[in-house]
Formats: structure tokens, C-alpha cells, sequence
């Protein structure tokens, strides 16, 4: 699916009831070796950010981590759709070295990538870049 395909079917801001499929296709494209659409990558991304489940923040970072373009391509904002301070302490509380290190990214980006941070003005720059 290409992106125009992905917000006909779900949205920019899709209904609950579809974030297992969302997550689905980001894993798939996550494990594509070849895959190098970094726009549909980056709308899955969005798309789950929109819905804000703290769970997803993992899923998020793995899409960032998974080259170093897609790692410059998704936004840091992305990783937070719950909240920086809801999305800390679930990583903060979380096993596992991913999520020692996503904190540990994220408080690191805190000082300049979340002065004033707005996720209503994220899903708004967003929402006008892809005229939805």
C-alpha cells in the first residue's frame, strides 16, 4: 500500500479497531530488507502516534532505528504520542534494553525537540502536509 492507499483505507487518524493491522503492515515494513519507502513508513508511524497507545512507542522506535535514513526521517515527536512524561515512565518501567535506550534518546532530545511540545500541533502540521 502507498500512502494515499493508507489514509483511504485508515486515516491519518484512525479508530482504534485498526491499529493491529497498522501495526502489522509497519512491522512488515520494518523487516523488509529492501524496503526503502520511507514515506509509508513514516505515515504508519504517524498514524499510531495519532492514536497515542504508549505501547506503540516501542513498535516506533524500531521503524526509527532501522536504517540511518529512517532514523533522521521519523520524527522524535512520533515516539510520543502518549506524552513525553506517559511515554518516559513507561520506558523508565520497562525491561529490556530498547526501551533503556529510547529513554535514554528521548532525554536526551527532551531539552530541544519538546519545548512547547503540542501533539494537537504535530497531528496539525501533519494533517496539512498531507491535505486530510
Amino acid at each position: 500500500m502507498n500512502e494515499v492507499e493508507l489514509l483511504k483505507v485508515y486515516g491519518l487518524e484512525p479508530d482504534q479497531k485498526h491499529c493491529e493491522s497498522i501495526r502489522q503492515l509497519l512491522r512488515q515494513e520494518i523487516e523488509e530488507p529492501e524496503g526503502e519507502d520511507n514515506e509509508v513508513l513514516k505515515l504508519l508511524c504517524i498514524m499510531l502516534f495519532a492514536v497515542g497507545n504508549v505501547e506503540d512507542t516501542e513498535l516506533i522506535w524500531l521503524a526509527k532505528r532501522k536504517n540511518q535514513d529512517t532514523g533522521s526521517y521519523i520524527d522524535v515527536q512520533l515516539l510520543c504520542g502518549a506524552g513525553l512524561a506517559e511515554t518516559l515512565v513507561y520506558l523508565e518501567n520497562k525491561q529490556g534494553d530498547h526501551a533503556h535506550e529510547e529513554w535514554l534518546y528521548l532525554k536526551q532530545c527532551e531539552p530541544y525537540d519538546f519545548v512547547d511540545f503540542s501533539k494537537d500541533q504535530w497531528l496539525a502540521g501533519y494533517k496539512t502536509f498531507y491535505n486530510v
